[in-house]
């Protein structure tokens, strides 16, 4: 009996010392391939997240109630909010209200299908009313003699998401100067250049 109990807890002694040793001789390796495939995902993610941020744009092409080219309006995620570069061509010389529109859709020649000023907050017009401003709302475009112009403005209270929401949304260029107080659009006449926002 003393013999059987020495030979079994020898045996014992042996299996969890062969035990250890494995376990000890495992662990590292799996870890070591376990923080292996997580760096790896962490590599390969890191570039993806990236290229989604710097990716997240949306483009307007304008044009004209004729059909003609009248330039782009570029949307981009920014940490401040949307970053809209205007660049036009072919517009009448001299200051142009221009705005983010409600929907996405430019019908010609009038573009009144674009809505109102996209406005998700429910605010008043213009950057100087104190009411306001539309998320849209931005300050006026000055065309030169050659009828090009360009405009790089921050909307701080729009995202993405609801720049490309069900009914998407436009980019509208007026024939007139926006006051920047006159509710509901400035007063900044007709509709002259219009653009539908479409990701990428």
């Amino acid at each position: 009996m003393i013999r059987t109990s020495c030979a079994i807890a020898a045996l014992m002694l042996t299996a969890a010392c062969g035990g250890a040793e494995t376990t000890n001789t495992a662990m590292p390796a799996n870890d070591a391939m376990m923080m292996g495939n997580d760096a790896m995902m962490g590599n390969d993610a890191m570039p993806m997240d990236n290229g989604s941020v710097a990716a997240e744009s949306a483009t307007a092409t304008l044009a004209k109630a004729d059909g003609s080219a009248a330039g782009s309006a570029v949307a981009t995620t920014t940490a401040e909010g949307l970053a809209v570069t205007v660049s036009v061509t072919g517009i009448t010389p001299g200051e142009h209200g221009v705005h983010v529109h409600m929907t996405g859709k430019c019908d010609a020649p009038a573009f009144t299908t674009a809505g109102g000023h996209w406005n998700p907050a429910s605010t008043q017009h213009g950057l100087d009313n104190p009411q306001g401003a539309h998320a849209g709302d931005m300050p006026n475009l000055n065309v030169a003699d050659d009828g090009t112009g360009t405009l790089t403005f921050t909307l701080r209270s729009g995202t993405m998401a609801q720049l490309l929401d069900a009914d998407g949304s436009a980019f509208v260029v007026h024939a007139g100067k926006d006051d920047q107080k006159t509710d509901p659009s400035g007063d900044s006449g007709d509709r002259v250049a219009c653009g539908v926002f479409a990701a990428g």
